[in-house]
């Protein structure tokens, strides 16, 4: 019987422990994916305390993964109708099951609140198989969206993982325009990658405040014009900051990338009257923080959305910018640690501490 590594939750704030399980026998419309690498992003740290809802735990993490097909039963398309063979190199949309049918999907078209939507790597666990990347193997259930990479290297497109197609669903959100002055409050990898992109997409400043010191060198190297790091300026005189490198105004659009609640007011305070702000980066519950709606919000007319997830339209645009010589390059030029499979809890932990920018899990 052929087997494969896994690494595990086994539960929140347990270490993670590396177990053996069975290769999936494949139904019609499935496939067995050889893994090259698989990111560890801030949703895994999440996951590992136990801040995520309805999480089946023990868990396999590793959402966002890539590799080669190893073997495909029956037929497999992609999106442009080109069958999938095996020996492709592929990456695949960690959203599954998304229904297509209820209001969300249909009248809505908010996808990424299907309630029939699962995930792969955080409400699939382990006893659904095969169903995470920080493995051997992955076992991609049927009607999964897979993606053909083509020419691009597995860890090309893992450089951007999660966060690319985030930041661009928050950039969509954003409707950045050309000569816009951006700011980004974060600078993980979500909030680096709506640096590059707010750039990409036209705006003439892009600003960036976040920490740790370390990943200052890595927002300037994805477009910033200047980045701050938060340690050195108290938060009462970063809207300041913002007003000086802005006409006086502040920002046309904010986008909040760090995960702080209190960071979401600083994004309405630092954004001009009649601008936008972007909430991306509130993807746990970390508690209540104190507004005042006419001060932060009425009186300065502003357009406040939030972003949650991303869809397959945000993942297909992720491969093509992955690829691109030019567009591409940014995260290219990202500093990354890779680990062995059997050392998923040390980039765990090097992830949660901020120690690296960017932890790649490569079996």
């Amino acid at each position: 019987m052929r087997t494969s590594r896994a690494a595990i939750f086994p539960a929140p704030n347990r270490p993670v422990e590396l177990r053996e399980y069975a290769l999936p026998e494949l139904a019609a419309g499935e496939a067995l994916l050889r893994v090259d690498c698989s990111e560890v992003c801030g949703t895994d740290v999440h996951l590992h305390h136990g801040r995520l809802a309805g999480v089946p735990y023990p868990l396999i993490p590793g959402h966002v993964t890539a590799g080669t097909l190893e073997a495909v039963r029956g037929e497999l398309r992609d999106v442009e109708g080109v069958q999938l063979r095996e020996g492709d190199a592929v990456t695949f949309l960690d959203v599954h099951r998304t229904c297509h049918s209820c209001w969300y999907c249909l009248v809505a078209k908010a996808s990424t609140r299907c309630p029939a939507r699962k995930v792969y790597g955080i409400t699939y666990g382990a006893a659904d198989g095969l169903c995470g990347g920080w493995a051997d193997y992955v076992h991609l259930l049927a009607g999964t969206r897979v993606l053909r990479l083509g020419a691009t290297r597995p860890r090309d497109f893992l450089l951007g993982g999660c966060s690319l197609p985030t930041a661009l669903h928050a950039l969509e959100r954003a409707q950045v325009q050309i000569g816009d002055a951006v700011v980004v409050l974060g600078i993980g990898p979500v909030g680096l990658s709506c640096i590059a992109l707010a750039r990409a997409a036209g705006a003439a400043v892009v600003l960036a405040i976040g920490g740790p010191a370390n990943r200052v060198p890595a927002a300037l190297l994805m477009g910033a014009d200047e980045a701050l790091d938060l340690a050195t300026l108290p938060a009462g005189e970063r809207q300041a900051w913002i007003r000086q490198r802005t006409g006086g105004r502040g920002a046309d659009v904010v986008i909040e990338a760090t995960g702080a609640p209190e960071a979401v007011v600083q994004a309405m305070r630092g954004a001009r009257d009649a601008g936008r702000v972007v909430v991306v980066g509130q993807y746990t519950d970390h508690g209540e923080v104190a507004w005042n709606p006419h001060l932060d919000l009425n009186r300065k007319h502003l357009d406040v959305r939030g972003c949650w997830g991303s869809d397959y339209s945000h993942f297909h645009r992720a491969v093509q910018v992955a690829g691109h010589a030019t567009l591409g390059a940014p995260w290219r030029s990202l500093p990354v640690r890779e680990f062995a499979l059997a050392q998923a809890g040390e980039a765990l932990a090097a992830v949660a501490s901020g120690e690296v920018v960017k932890a790649l899990v490569i079996p």
